[in-house]
């Protein structure tokens, strides 16, 4: 059996340039001769190499998680929980208004919008933002039983406020906020942090 050709482009190239347009334009946005031409390559190298649309954007969703998110796990093995979630807002800020970046945040723009046909896609967006939300549970159960958090403090309600802030710092990049716009609602946020 003959060997096929070799290919002619990088993968990691063309992922990074296909998780930009799916943070820019989310899954449902991003049509597929806007994502080959960004890539540089063909529908069946696309295919060949990434398997179809969902495939790829699976993979620019890991790779967002490894690359412009990776700030969320730095944060949270900070030693002290209030610097672990200051952490979180300001590496958020820095991604969500980085010169070069598409504005917001990939996994709240992809979800807000997708529809009929992109169940699927909705549902491992979803799932990621459960994930973090659990992580950060996780981070400040941790620091109450360390006694970093007082004791009257609720790790879960917490974390649902954290996510929220963030996500709402997402929608309010994907619009346009500055970073010293979103600095200003982190401090806000952070004057409800227990004392």
């Amino acid at each position: 059996m003959p060997a096929g050709r070799p290919r002619q482009f990088d993968a990691n190239v063309a992922l990074d340039r296909a998780l930009e347009v799916f943070w820019e334009k989310g899954y449902q946005g991003a049509s597929l001769p806007e994502l080959t031409e960004a890539m540089g390559i063909n529908r069946p190298s696309l295919y060949a190499a990434f398997g179809n649309k969902e495939s790829l954007f699976r993979k620019a969703l890991e790779r967002y998680a490894e690359g412009p998110a990776a700030y969320v796990e730095q944060s949270l093995n900070e030693p002290d929980c209030r610097q672990a979630i200051e952490g979180l807002f300001k590496g958020a800020i820095e991604v969500m208004t980085a010169r070069g970046n598409p504005g917001g945040c990939l996994i709240v723009q992809g979800a807000l919008a997708c529809g009929e046909g992109a169940e699927p896609v909705r549902d491992a967006l979803n799932a990621q933002r459960k994930k973090y939300q659990a992580r950060v549970r996780q981070r400040l159960q941790k620091a109450k039983a360390e006694g970093d958090l007082p004791k009257s403090a609720d790790p879960a309600e917490l974390a649902r406020y954290v996510t929220a802030v963030v996500q709402g710092m997402a929608v309010q990049a994907a619009g346009g906020a500055t970073a010293r716009e979103l600095h200003g609602v982190a401090r806000l946020a952070l004057r409800a942090w227990p004392a």
